[in-house]
């Protein structure tokens, strides 16, 4: 009797039927498929979820992070009645302004350091127009010319409380609270220290505000309910086309956060992809695993009189309940994983995020689940529907490889899917496809490799050694998995290199290499007809000190040849200098760490029309050269200079380099204060601190250690991201590793077998796979070294724009521990192999 004719096939509800009586309630034999769909769907999930809950979180509160609807931001200048009033035309301002300053104790206290760096910031009685200044015990009030509120980080390092004394420039203010929410932090962008706030009128008393300082006035907008920000910011382009502003609105409030977030997320969410690839290799060894174990069964149906159809139906529903069960429980983790991080991260984000699910990135991780499982379980099922029953029954001993075309253009369609998916999705499509190709080109290079080794293995000598014999031909046999061998091992010593040199990379960038190169401190807000003093006070205190004194101004390009920089939709790829104002100077000869590369410099006594040297990477994203024009925006005056030549800067020596430096006859005349980099013996810089807090009241110091610190801290948080992503395609790695030894067990066990009744030991077979693994490991190794170079060079620097300086040593340490791990998770797989009772096994067989 059989199952089906050709006239009648199993219909889908038999089907099931069939494929739940046959299915384990655990999974077993699935069990390899369901955690690689899991590990791969719920890493994509939660790094979704994660970076759609913090930017939807800012975009949410754009209002309370602005500190209204538009904002007009200036630097160097407060704006003039005349700007004022249009402001005013457009709803209730609020003005604010921003400096940099050195705090100190009026009464020194018993260990505190003698001035602390912070961001003050002076506020008029209308602020903050939304959102809620929080204190700690007490409720805010428009404060008083003499009163100041610190932040808690400034209270902790001065131990200050409240009524204590704080002095800025030439005023003493006394300590009214402490800042517990400030509502507009994130919206300010990056500060260098802890924050405090005054009125405008303390700041004013301060001495802090002269012509030439480095301060910023922001007026922010609060415009009637049906008022569109955009048609406001539009409206005060138009009236002040040349006023070089930095504009922002309520959509947009934290544009450098959200960027950032947005960025870092797409980039770990190919990482997760990536891994959910890798994983797809582990589905497709779990499968043909399962489908071996149950050849016999397969091969009963057929014999019965069950079609192709029935076959791969009855398989797909059984692969469908696993893989549903995997993308489901990746979701539900992927969805909750979030609110861990959230908690655990404390005050390192921005905002805090609120609990929510996030469609979009879980239907998109759930989309990537399902066509990577199809895309990986079509091939062995197919071997499985077109193969016979014979074919099914000599599979151990024979190969049958043979897939067809309508399963190859399911596989192509679901590639495509996913291609298109994660095009689709991404922020930067062109990045996206590079890493997706690099994905492909790695897969694709380990595939030939594989077969290349298979291929040259069957033709290879037999060596006289058993052993030795044994492990060649369990490289080349009928069954022999050799080509997901290379895949996993290859895949997992690629991924140990990559991240060695990823991280060996960011650490020696920052705490080797930079420290070497950098000043001790940064002085900002030096008055520009004091140089001759100021340089008498750093030498009074320091004799050796060596400086590099430079004018500061700020100024926004606002047209470069005829473009006009307002009028363009989007900015060009790399414009970073386009965005805001930039610190601009000038020079009568080239400045230390730049390098002419194209025409020549102005004359020391030049004194014609405007000239300006440009950075040769920003000429070439513009696409301007020598003899073009640019007009930039200073002081709220446009000046159009013609380009005279292009430098080569040297980014990383963490001195004074500028993008633009004009010849001194265009901005010496302008008021502007000095910049100083103070290269002397750390033992004297308090000494220094000290004479120039005491010499010149309203200067800033920044010590290079600080921001060294600061940055230390972003770039190793960084770092563990990327570790935890990698870490999931590494998991997954071993995963396939597991997957090509299961995929192959019914024929290891069938070799086992007839070793052992021929008097092979344990320890004998044991020591051929070993020899096995070895070989493959040691041929991969070079390889893997190469394309987990070249991955980490690309990270490093395509992605965070840093030098590539690894740690060669521990490069390829982790390279050998990565061997002998991944070469001891093969051996302790194969074990179940060598435990098979011989009767047992040859009845099975």
């Amino acid at each position: 009797m059989s199952v089906a004719t050709d006239d009648r096939r199993l219909d889908w509800r038999t089907s099931w039927r069939i494929a739940r009586r046959d299915l384990h309630a655990g999974f077993r034999g699935l069990r390899l498929l369901v955690v690689c769909l899991f590990l791969g769907v719920a890493t994509l999930a939660a790094i979704g979820s994660l970076t759609a809950s913090i930017t939807t979180e800012l975009a949410s509160r754009g209002q309370g992070l602005l500190g209204g609807d538009v904002e007009i931001a200036m630097t160097q200048r407060q704006a003039s009645p005349a700007e004022h009033a249009a402001f005013a035309r457009a709803g209730q301002v609020s003005d604010t302004i921003r400096t940099r300053a050195m705090a100190r104790r009026t009464v020194p206290a018993v260990g505190t350091p003698d001035a602390v760096l912070t961001e003050l910031k002076g506020v008029d009685p209308r602020y903050p127009l939304y959102g809620t200044l929080t204190l700690a015990g007490q409720p805010y009030r428009p404060l008083a010319p003499d009163a100041v509120l610190v932040g808690r980080a400034l209270a902790d390092r001065l131990l200050l409380k409240v009524g204590d004394g704080l002095r800025y420039g030439d005023a003493d203010f006394r300590v009214a609270g402490v800042i517990a929410d400030e509502p507009d932090r994130v919206g300010e962008g990056f500060t260098l220290g802890p924050v405090a706030i005054v009125s405008l009128d303390g700041m004013r008393r301060t001495g802090l505000l002269q012509p030439g300082a480095l301060y910023e006035s922001k007026y922010r907008i609060r415009l009637a309910p049906d008022a569109a920000p955009k048609a406001v910011i539009d409206r005060l382009k138009a009236q002040f086309p040349s006023a070089g502003w930095e504009y922002k609105d309520r959509d947009r409030a934290a544009p450098g956060a959200t960027r950032f977030f947005e960025r870092m997320g797409q980039f770990l969410s190919l990482i997760g992809l990536a891994a959910l690839v890798i994983a797809g290799i582990g589905v497709s060894n779990g499968v043909a695993s399962y489908l071996g174990q149950k050849r016999a069964g397969i091969a009963t149906l057929k014999i019965l009189g069950a079609a192709s159809g029935d076959i791969a139906r009855i398989y797909l529903l059984q692969l469908a309940a696993a893989a549903g069960v995997a993308v489901a429980a990746g979701l539900v983790v992927g969805a909750l994983l979030p609110l861990v991080f959230i908690a655990l991260a404390g005050d390192l984000l921005p905002v805090a995020p609120g609990l929510g699910l996030y469609p979009i990135p879980l239907s998109s991780s759930a989309a990537y689940g399902v066509l990577i499982a199809l895309a990986f379980a079509l091939p062995p099922l197919a071997r499985a529907r077109t193969h016979p029953a014979a074919a099914q029954l000599r599979s151990g001993v024979e190969d049958a490889r043979r897939i067809d075309r309508r399963t190859l253009a399911g596989v192509a369609v679901a590639g495509l899917a996913i291609v298109a998916l994660a095009l689709g999705t991404a922020r930067e499509p062109i990045f996206a496809a590079a890493v997706l190709g690099a994905v492909a080109a790695v897969l694709l290079v380990l595939l030939l490799l594989g077969t290349l080794i298979r291929r040259i293995a069957a033709r290879l000598p037999r060596p006289r050694r058993p052993l030795f014999r044994l492990a060649l031909a369990n490289l080349h046999r009928p069954g022999a998995q050799t080509v997901a061998l290379v895949i996993a091992l290859g895949l997992a010593l690629t991924l140990f290199v990559a991240l060695a040199g990823i991280q060996t990379s960011l650490t020696r960038e920052i705490r080797r290499v930079v420290p070497e190169r950098a000043p001790n401190q940064f002085v900002l807000d030096i008055p520009a007809e004091e140089r001759a003093r100021f340089v008498s006070v750093v030498r009074g205190a320091a004799p050796e000190a060596r400086l590099n004194i430079v004018p500061s101004l700020r100024g926004t390009i606002t047209a470069y040849g005829t473009q006009r920089v307002a009028d363009l939709a989007t900015l060009p790829e790399g414009a970073w200098f386009l965005r805001g104002e930039r610190g601009v100077t000038y020079a009568a000869t080239l400045p230390p760490g730049s390098t002419l590369v194209v025409g020549a410099w102005w004359p020391r006594d030049y004194a014609g029309p405007p000239l300006v040297s440009l950075d040769r990477d920003a000429a070439r994203v513009l696409g301007v050269g020598v003899g073009d024009t640019l007009t930039v925006s200073i002081l709220g005056r446009e000046i159009t200079a013609r380009i005279a030549s292009l430098r080569q800067v040297n980014w990383d020596t963490m001195g004074f380099n500028y993008v633009l430096v004009f010849s001194p006859v265009t901005l010496a005349s302008a008021p502007h204060s000095l910049t100083s980099t103070i290269d002397i013996d750390a033992r004297h810089e308090g000494a220094v601190s000290r004479a120039l807090l005491a010499a010149f009241p309203s200067a800033s110091i920044i010590a290079v250690g600080d921001v060294l610190g600061q940055v230390t801290t972003i770039l190793d948080q960084m770092a563990t991201a990327i570790l935890i992503a990698a870490s999931v395609a590494i998991l997954a790695g071993i995963a396939v590793l597991i997957g090509a030894i299961a995929a192959a067990r019914e024929a290891r066990i069938y070799d086992s077998v007839i070793l052992k009744t021929l008097g092979a030991t344990r320890r004998q077979i044991l020591a051929a796979q070993a020899i096995e693994y070895a070989a493959l490991a040691s041929i991969l190794a070079a390889l893997a070294l190469g394309l987990g170079t070249l991955a980490a060079w690309y990270v490093i620097t395509g992605v965070f724009d840093f030098r590539w300086s690894p740690d060669w040593w521990v490069v390829l340490t982790t390279l050998g521990v990565g061997a002998v791990t991944t070469l001891g998770i093969g051996l302790v797989s194969a074990l179940p192999v060598l435990s098979a009772a011989p009767a047992q096994a040859l009845r099975r067989l």
